[in-house]
């Protein structure tokens, strides 16, 4: 039974320290869609997806005002798109017909954003693959809800070094399509190692094939909660400081767990996974740089900054897996640059640069996040920093990705404006060395040992 004091207690949480469900993500099967023609496969896009979400937006809402939690965005995740236009797309412009289609459901159902457009090239790329990926420049230049993602590295294959220096061209290729808006394009695309079929979270989520023809999968965000929860317990040793944040991340996930049972039962879709990651804003109090300074770090970045996120992310998955029987994604800590304010502080304080990031991303959930970088970078450059990054994946076995913003007409000391929840980011600098002999090698890069478990 719930208590009175609970009840106060999460109102607390709610009105005080940006306690809220970051998102709804309703996951849609678009394997059934596929058709003769192009025209045909977009009709019938439009169609499941309008139909299957047309209540999504309305019950967010309906729980919001019933329960008092916020549910922060409404959102849809779909079956790579490369898997389902790859029968009748025979260019990168047949592809960037359907992301307009995948628009414009998004606008009729009012959704925040639709995630799935999307290949998974880990071992090889088909033709199919190589046109989407090909595509990505223009479709998130003429889109607004769109988001895009590729796979092209697991623990079990190796790495497609292939895409990665394909990828790093496109990164640059999105950031001029879209540099009137300060590059906004690449804030849309993740590329990943070992990506999680069941992520509500953008700009990587897309529908398994292992998963049902649709699915309610939820993330909940509580840095504040946490931090706030730290405060009380300032100076106590390491027992004491991990027991809070445990018992807090259980007390999140709950509320996490209500809004998803709910949102499931009225409509009438099964529910998938509470992602527990801590999600920050650039809100002030909503920040895992705060939760990292409380802990006992002048700035993220100081020496001690990994140790201190490892130890978070433990305990917040400790905490929220009693919490819920279905915890997947991603879940953990994030750390986006941009969307945090007290990140954006320690890089402008020169006490974050991106190789200390690249080491704290060992131990977060997921990776290189929401970093700008200077305009002029070259594509090889891009390709080795996600080769590193998918690497910290592959041998780790665990998910990893990178989502740099190359901001056109920008150096170090600049930033970018991105607004709403994607903040504002400073250019960060990048080590001006060259990799190009390492990346235009070609190929794949074999699994680690420890991936041959049969």
């Amino acid at each position: 039974m719930i208590n009175i004091n609970e009840v106060i207690e999460t109102n607390k949480m709610i009105l005080e320290e940006n306690l809220d469900v970051r998102t709804i993500t309703l996951g849609i099967s678009l394997l059934d869609c596929t058709g003769g023609t192009l025209e045909e496969v977009c009709d019938k896009i439009y169609k499941k997806i309008t139909t299957t979400a047309k209540d999504l937006v309305k019950t967010g809402q309906d729980i919001e005002r019933e329960y008092g939690i916020p549910i922060v965005n409404k959102r849809i995740s779909i079956t790579p798109i490369s898997l389902v236009g790859g029968s009748v797309c025979k260019s990168s412009d047949d592809f960037v017909k359907i992301a307009k289609v995948l628009d414009k459901a998004a606008k009729e159902v009012g959704v925040n954003f639709i995630g799935g457009y999307s290949a998974l090239v880990s071992k090889g790329m088909t033709q199919a693959d190589e046109y989407l990926i090909r595509s990505i420049p223009k479709a998130l230049a003429e889109t607004e809800m769109v988001c895009s993602s590729v796979n092209v590295g697991s623990t079990k294959t190796g790495i497609n070094m292939d895409a990665v220096k394909l990828i790093g061209e496109i990164i640059l290729e999105t950031a001029e399509l879209t540099k009137e808006n300060d590059s906004l394009g690449c804030a849309k695309f993740v590329v990943f190692c070992n990506a999680p079929d069941d992520n509500p979270f953008m700009a990587g989520a897309f529908h398994g094939v292992t998963e049902a023809d649709a699915i309610i999968n939820v993330g909940v965000s509580g840095p504040g909660v946490v931090k706030r929860a730290l405060e009380q317990v300032r100076g106590a040793n390491f027992e004491v400081l991990c027991e809070t944040i445990k018992k807090t991340a259980f007390k999140v996930t709950r509320v996490g767990q209500l809004v998803a049972q709910e949102a499931s039962k009225r409509l009438g879709i099964p529910f998938g996974i509470i992602d527990l990651s801590l999600a920050p804003t650039p809100a002030v109090g909503d920040s895992v740089g705060e939760i990292l300074e409380e802990i006992g770090l002048e700035y993220a970045g100081a020496p001690g900054t990994t140790a201190a996120l490892a130890l978070l992310n433990d305990q917040v998955k400790k905490g929220g897996v009693m919490a819920s029987s279905y915890v997947g994604g991603l879940s953990g800590a994030f750390i986006p640059v941009s969307e945090d304010q007290r990140m954006i502080d320690a890089v402008e304080a020169n006490a974050l640069s991106l190789e200390k990031l690249e080491a704290m991303t060992c131990v977060c959930s997921v990776g290189l996040d929401m970093i700008a970088i200077p305009g002029d970078t070259k594509a090889t450059t891009i390709s080795g920093i996600i080769a590193d990054e998918m690497a910290i994946g592959m041998v780790n076995q665990k998910t990893t990705a990178v989502r740099v913003i190359p901001a056109k007409g920008k150096s170090v000391g600049d930033s970018v404006e991105f607004g709403g929840l994607l903040g504002y980011a400073p250019v960060m600098k990048v080590n001006p060395y060259s990799c190009d002999a390492f990346i235009n090698r070609g190929g794949r890069i074999p699994a680690p040992i420890h991936s041959f478990k049969n």
